[in-house]
């Protein structure tokens, strides 16, 4: 899909209004385009149109239309290839799932801006007089740096619970501050946050460790609740210790903290969960002999990791990547000592940039030692990529020629054959074959 610049996307979207106005209807920008456009610090992201027009007028008005919540007033508008979100000013009846209302009323836009999450979201633009509509107070709580529920937060989070894990990434992301009756909300409903589907937690979830502050996301989850009603085996690192000469930061929870905080900009899915999840596997592993140990606490965090994930429902690729990267965060304090075959199959494996990642901040939060790091950085420099994964010198079609019979030996001969070569020991077809005819030779089946 082709990524559009803000100016395109902006071009576009004042085409959508000026259509709607020269119509006889009223169309703004609305929510986090007109909070992004205030803050000013910030590249503003999706414009979303609001407009009393109805989603019948709206499909009238526009050849590319897709009715993506007819029922609720909202429309996706393309133009010039790009998807806009065009909802018509609406009040909500009831409450039907959590989610959404169980009818709407079309409204104009202070009724609709009342019925909003947050303040700061909950704000309109009008592009052509450029100024912004504020009826909730919006501007000032930016000012303020607040995130503050536009009425009740009783009502605002039991219209929709997953709205208490936005004003905690919101406040994150803005560093803005929870404002008390809404802070005090969250609190009171965290529990109800178990009513938002698995899929719907993870994106948000997703959205907090991938944006700015994910450490300042994770720690007001926790103490507002939400932690343990989410991610638990999270929580759970709170107030486990660690042994400190090797982690003077605390404890697990603290650490992992720390190693998010040290992550840089817009990490992948894969590397940002990793990192929260390298060391679940602590708790349940904790021992006491010479001192605090955590014996194999990457292949019980690498189990866990896939649990937390299916739960969340995530996709297999998403999953199997943090599963590995759990795993091998352990191995490389062995990196110095690795046979050279093993060394390049480690270098070699799909992940091993993100763990890389994974592994310095591991180390920045804890003892502070990159000396592996560094090494495994120069190692990569000093090998060409056909030293690192070269074309096996053998196949199985070369021991059938041999006089070998295909079965399980294939397997282990093509495996030492393939070391061989990854340690250089090997370098040429010829020596591979010699290689074979002298070690294997007795398990020929003539």
């Amino acid at each position: 899909m082709k990524n559009f610049s803000p100016d395109e996307q902006l071009q576009a979207a004042i085409h959508i209004i000026k259509t709607l106005v020269e119509n006889g209807y009223e169309a703004l920008f609305a929510g986090g385009w007109v909070r992004d456009y205030l803050m000013g610090n910030r590249e503003p992201g999706d414009i979303d149109i609001a407009t009393n027009a109805t989603p019948e007028s709206i499909a009238e008005l526009f050849s590319h239309t897709l009715n993506v919540g007819e029922q609720f007033g909202v429309m996706v508008v393309i133009y010039r290839a790009i998807p806009f979100e065009v909802a018509t000013f609406r009040c909500d009846v009831g409450i039907s799932d959590g989610r959404h209302p169980q009818n709407v009323v079309f409204t104009d836009s202070k009724t609709d801006a009342l019925r909003r999450d947050f303040t700061i979201n909950g704000m309109f633009y009008d592009p052509f007089s450029e100024k912004v509509i504020d009826y909730v107070g919006g501007k000032e709580d930016i000012e303020k740096g607040v995130v503050r529920c536009i009425g009740n937060p009783d009502e605002r989070f039991e219209e929709d619970y997953l709205r208490m894990l936005r004003a905690v990434r919101f406040a994150a992301e803005f560093d803005f501050s929870i404002e008390d009756q809404t802070y005090e909300g969250i609190e009171r409903a965290a529990s109800y946050i178990k009513k938002v589907s698995p899929e719907r937690i993870f994106t948000e979830l997703d959205k907090m460790l991938r944006g700015a502050n994910p450490d300042l996301g994770m720690k007001i989850l926790h103490q507002t609740g939400l932690l343990k009603e989410t991610l638990p085996e999270v929580e759970d690192l709170v107030g486990v210790k660690q042994p400190p000469q090797f982690h003077p930061e605390g404890d697990v929870f603290s650490h992992t903290l720390k190693a998010l905080h040290l992550l840089q900009p817009s990490p992948s899915s894969s590397l940002a969960w990793s990192v929260l999840l390298h060391d679940v596997g602590k708790p349940p592993t904790m021992s006491y002999q010479d001192r605090i140990r955590f014996n194999n606490h990457h292949h019980v965090g690498a189990v866990m990791s896939v649990g937390i994930l299916k739960r969340l429902r995530v996709s297999n690729n998403l999953t199997e990547n943090v599963k590995t990267m759990v795993e091998n965060h352990m191995n490389f304090m062995n990196v110095r000592n690795m046979r050279l075959s093993t060394l390049k199959k480690f270098l070699t494996r799909p992940t091993l940039q993100e763990e890389l990642e994974l592994h310095r901040v591991d180390c920045l939060a804890s003892h502070g030692d990159l000396s592996n790091y560094h090494f495994v950085k120069l190692r990569l420099s000093e090998f060409k990529k056909e030293q690192l994964k070269p074309d096996p010198l053998l196949s199985g079609k070369d021991l059938i020629g041999l006089g070998f019979r295909p079965g399980p030996l294939f397997g282990r001969i093509l495996g030492k054959v393939y070391d061989l070569q990854l340690e250089e020991t090997i370098k040429s077809k010829d020596q591979a074959i010699g290689y074979v005819e002298e070690r294997y030779r007795d398990l020929k089946k003539e």
